[in-house]
């Protein structure tokens, strides 16, 4: 895990899904068919340098309350079968988790880390319950930037 401390802001264009960590727990998550739709309908360049993010925001609350979920790319102009969406992953300061291994274990293992280190009665950071997002370095890394105070 590191600190971010800023970065240029990145567009992204995807398709959204508005959830829950309750029902991601259960029979009617719905991020696994997102990703499925936008693996199936939007064309990511990546030998053009072109990555794929999961882009978490429009928080209502904290962890307990419904969020938008996003499968998006950073590709200018992306071929797709659907209506996509833009975000914008803004400039600021992101506690990072880095896993590398196979998908989808790797996601499940940073989310994890994610869960352990802010329900830890010492933990030093303060999540802000903005934007959140997964970077998608290969098929065989992710990282994982939690917007903190």
């Amino acid at each position: 895990m590191e600190i971010i401390n800023t970065h240029e802001d990145i567009q992204v264009s995807g398709i959204t899904a508005r959830t829950n960590n309750a029902s991601e727990m259960s029979d009617s998550g719905k991020i696994p068919d997102l990703w499925e739709r936008f693996d199936a309908n939007v064309e990511v360049n990546y030998s053009g340098g072109n990555r794929v993010f999961g882009v978490y925001d429009n928080y209502a609350s904290d962890a307990h309350g419904d969020f938008d979920v996003t499968a998006a790319t950073n590709q200018p102009k992306v071929p797709s079968k659907l209506e996509l969406v833009s975000k914008t992953l803004p400039a600021g300061k992101y506690l990072v988790f880095t896993e590398k291994g196979e998908m989808p274990q790797i996601a499940i293992d940073a989310w994890t880390k994610v869960w352990q280190h802010f329900t830890d009665d010492n933990c030093e950071h303060t999540r802000r319950y903005e934007v959140d997002y997964e970077y998608y370095v290969n098929g065989e890394e992710i990282r994982v930037f939690i917007g903190v105070v």
